[in-house]
């Protein structure tokens, strides 16, 4: 008799699914990435079909995946559910702990934070899911998010908030624009009259920098490009068709590695988003989540601005 499937085994496959990235969904397993390669590509051997087609840029499961992974999805749920009496015995950090985050985001705070998560809280395994902000307040609502990392505020009343920090935006243009070689830090003002590049409908970040655009009275390119991912804006942008702005996280991930792209901070007053973490009023997690985003606030990188402030 071969291996056994295991419950780590769809626990990487369904890392892989939500992250849609081997690298990404490594670290937030804890494991390095050939480590989780072979246990997903053991699972698919024992299961005899393909979970996820990798021949493009971005993971996308199968259709045989989806099915797979649905039933995945339900079988680690399942087991979650029996570690909820744990959660009222004084260690409410302990079991699995499902957490959305916006894509904007995930990507570039939860490896930075996560080291210290599980250091502080070996017993606490998370569940990762990555999607849009309203997409996450309905998984929220149906219950299969325990938590989720937005911008704030929400205005959702059935939603606990709790304030993180405060990131600030950075400007991203190519090396040899006006704005990245006037030897001073742009205002947003200096905006007026650029063609700034916006991330498609639906993205909180497009309106937050709709917002500090119309401020500015920029030339924003709502009709003609509408980019799907802050890669891709980043991307348009050192392929000068236009400039466009970037949360701190996000830049700092690409200072040095992005060719044909200069970052800038701006001047005080500097434009920010505010992100926090939300939670379903009287959940099954009681004052867990609050414990978690303290600690990820304690784990904040410098480019960030840790926030008290009630919303």
């Amino acid at each position: 008799m071969g291996p056994k499937m295991t419950l780590k085994q769809l626990h990487y496959a369904v890392a892989v699914a939500e992250t849609r990235h081997f690298g990404r969904a490594a670290q937030a397993c804890g494991v390095s990435q050939p480590t989780l390669s072979a246990q997903v590509q053991q699972l698919e051997k024992q299961l005899g079909l393909q979970l996820f087609d990798r021949g493009s840029r971005r993971i996308r499961p199968t259709r045989e995946g989806e099915r797979v992974l649905a039933k995945a999805r339900s079988i680690l749920e399942e087991v979650a559910a029996l570690t909820e009496p744990s959660r009222d015995s004084g260690t409410p950090l302990t079991g699995t702990l499902r957490l959305g985050a916006i894509p904007t985001l995930g990507p570039y705070l939860l490896p930075r934070v996560l080291p210290r998560l599980r250091a502080s809280h070996p017993d606490l395994r998370l569940y990762l899911r990555e999607d849009r902000t309203d997409r996450l307040f309905d998984h929220l609502a149906g219950g299969d998010l325990d938590a989720a990392l937005v911008a704030l505020p929400t205005d959702q009343g059935a939603l606990e908030e709790m304030p993180l920090f405060d990131e600030p935006f950075v400007l991203a243009t190519p090396p040899d624009h006006r704005l990245a070689q006037s030897g001073s830090p742009p205002t947003e003002a200096a905006l007026a009259g650029e063609p700034v590049l916006l991330l498609e409908d639906g993205h909180c970040l497009r309106a937050q920098a709709l917002d500090i655009c119309g401020r500015a009275r920029a030339d924003v390119e709502t009709d003609r490009f509408a980019a799907t991912s802050l890669e891709t804006l980043k991307e348009m942008v050192a392929g000068r068709i236009g400039i466009t702005l970037l949360p701190a996280l996000a830049a700092e991930a690409a200072a040095g590695r992005s060719e044909g792209l200069a970052l800038t901070a701006f001047a005080p007053p500097r434009p920010y988003r505010r992100i926090g973490l939300v939670w379903r009023r009287a959940g099954a997690w009681g004052n867990g989540p609050r414990l978690f985003g303290e600690t990820l606030r304690a784990a904040l990188p410098p480019c960030v601005i840790a926030s008290h402030h009630a919303v």
